[in-house]
C-alpha cells in the first residue's frame, strides 16, 4: 500500500464538519456588505513580489521572514499573498476603478505567511477583506467599523471589544518615530534580540512586542497622540463621536499601531480573551497613501479585514448558534425500477422548489438500511419510493422528527405539499 501525502504542516483542511460555521460566517458577511453596497471583487493568490514590498513595507516581518516568494520560469519573482489589501489596490489601479470614482469593495480567500503555527495562527489562513476607495471623511471609518459590529452581533458573539487609535499623517509619525528612537535608544541593553532589529527598520512595532520583560519601557514611551497633526486629530475626534452616536463602545489604545507601513490616521481591532494570545480577530485603519504608493493618483482608502479561522474559533469557544446545513428531506428507494425513476422526480423537485435541501440515497443497499441513513442524516421527512408508490405514481412522505403520521402524496403534488409542510 502507497503512503499516505500528509498535509503541508500550518495548512489545514475545513472538513464537513467545520463547513457549516464557515458558511455562517461568509454568508452572514455578505449579506451585510450587499446591504451597505459593497460588491465583491476576486484577485489572484499569486501577485508580483515587488506589490507587497511597496505596500506592506521591506522592513516589515512579513515581507523579511513570512512571504511565500519564488522564481517562476520566466524568471520573475512571485510572491502567494500574505494580506489581500494590496491586490485589490493593484486590481483597482490595473483597471481603472479608482479613476474618478468612489469604490466600496470586498473579498475573501486564502492568504499565506511562513510562520510558526500555533493555535489560530496557520501558514496558509483565510481572510475576509473589505475596502473602501476614494472617500475622505471619518464617516466612512465609522461605517467600516459599524459593518463589523453588526457582523458579530449577526453571528452571535459577544466577546469582541473595539481598541482604536490615530497614526496620523506620515509626516507626523516621522516625527513620533524619531522621538521614540530617541527613548529607546536610551534603553537600548535592556531590549531583546527583536527589538533591537526592529529599532532600525520599524521601531513602532516594538510597541507590539509580547515580551513581558519590555513591558515597563513600552509603557514608558512616548504617545503618538501627542505628535498628531491638528487635520488628523480632528478626524479622529470625529469618528469617535461618530461612534458614539451609534452606540458603538471602544477603548483607546495609544500603543496600536498594526504591522503594515501603509496605514494612517484611523487604525483599530476588535479583540476577544477567549482565544489566549492570539486575541485579535478584526484589523484595520485608513491607508490614504497606498494608492499613489502603488502608482496611482493620491487617493484616499480605509478597509478591514478579519481572519475565518479565529472567527470560527470564537464561534465555538462562545458556543454561538450556527444554522446547521442539514437536507430537508431524504429520498429512499425500494426496487431497481424505483431507484430510477425516484432520480427523475428528485431533479424535478429541485426544478420546482429551488431551496430545498434534497439528498437522495444513491446506493443499492436494503431499504432499512436507507432508511437508517435517512435518520442519520438529519432530514425531517424521508421520500419513500418503493413497488407500490411506483404503481400508484405516489410517494411516501414520512416525518423523521416528529410522530405526524406518514402521508401519500401523488408526484405532481409533491412540491406543493412539500411547500405547505415547510410553511408549518
Amino acid at each position: 500500500m502507497a503512503e499516505l501525502i500528509q498535509p503541508v504542516r500550518g495548512m489545514n483542511d475545513v472538513l464537513p464538519g467545520d463547513a457549516a460555521a464557515w458558511a455562517f460566517v461568509e454568508s452572514s458577511a455578505s449579506d451585510l456588505l450587499d446591504g451597505y453596497g459593497y460588491t465583491r471583487i476576486r484577485t489572484p493568490a499569486v501577485e508580483r513580489t515587488e506589490l507587497f514590498k511597496r505596500s506592506i513595507g521591506e522592513a516589515t516581518d512579513i515581507v523579511e521572514k513570512e512571504m511565500y516568494t519564488f522564481e517562476d520560469r520566466n524568471g520573475d519573482s512571485l510572491t502567494l499573498r500574505p494580506e489581500a489589501t494590496a491586490g485589490m489596490v493593484r486590481a483597482g489601479l490595473s483597471h481603472g476603478l479608482f479613476h474618478n470614482q468612489q469604490q466600496r469593495m470586498w473579498c475573501s480567500g486564502p492568504m499565506f505567511r511562513h510562520e510558526k503555527p500555533q493555535k489560530a495562527r496557520y501558514r496558509q489562513f483565510h481572510q475576509l477583506s473589505v475596502e473602501a476607495v476614494g472617500f475622505a471623511g471619518p464617516e466612512i471609518d465609522a461605517e467600516l467599523i459599524a459593518i463589523s459590529a453588526r457582523l458579530w452581533r449577526a453571528l452571535g458573539l459577544e466577546s469582541p471589544a473595539l481598541e482604536l487609535n490615530s497614526l496620523g499623517t506620515p509626516q507626523s509619525r516621522a516625527r513620533y518615530r524619531e522621538a521614540l528612537v530617541s527613548y529607546l535608544c536610551a534603553h537600548r541593553d535592556v531590549l531583546d534580540a527583536d527589538s533591537l532589529r526592529r529599532l532600525e527598520t520599524n521601531p513602532l512595532r516594538i510597541l507590539d512586542s509580547k515580551n513581558p520583560e519590555l513591558a515597563e519601557i513600552i509603557a514608558g514611551a512616548p504617545l503618538l497622540a501627542d505628535f498628531l497633526d491638528v487635520e488628523s486629530q480632528a478626524h479622529f475626534e470625529q469618528v469617535k463621536q461618530l461612534l458614539d452616536d451609534v452606540g458603538i463602545e471602544f477603548v483607546l489604545n495609544p500603543r496600536l499601531v498594526r504591522g503594515l507601513d501603509y496605514y494612517t490616521r484611523t487604525v483599530f481591532e476588535w479583540v476577544t480573551d477567549r482565544l489566549g494570545a492570539q486575541g485579535a480577530i478584526c484589523s484595520g485603519g485608513r491607508y490614504d497613501g497606498l494608492i499613489a504608493q502603488l502608482g496611482g493618483r493620491d487617493t484616499p482608502a480605509s478597509g478591514w479585514a478579519l481572519g475565518f479561522e479565529r472567527v470560527v474559533e470564537l464561534l465555538d469557544a462562545e458556543g454561538a448558534e450556527i444554522p446547521e446545513q442539514l437536507p430537508d428531506a431524504y429520498l429512499v428507494t425500494a426496487g431497481d425500477e424505483a431507484r430510477r425513476r425516484a432520480f427523475a422526480v428528485a431533479e424535478t423537485l429541485r426544478t420546482d422548489l429551488p431551496a430545498l435541501r434534497l439528498a437522495m440515497d444513491c446506493t443499492a443497499g436494503g431499504f432499512k438500511a436507507q432508511l437508517r441513513r435517512a435518520d442519520r442524516s438529519g432530514a425531517r421527512l424521508a421520500l419513500i419510493i418503493g413497488e407500490d408508490e411506483l404503481s400508484s405514481g405516489c410517494v411516501s412522505v414520512k416525518p423523521l422528527r416528529s410522530d405526524a403520521p406518514q402521508t401519500i402524496v401523488k408526484f405532481e403534488e409533491l412540491a406543493a405539499a412539500l411547500l405547505r409542510e415547510a410553511t408549518q
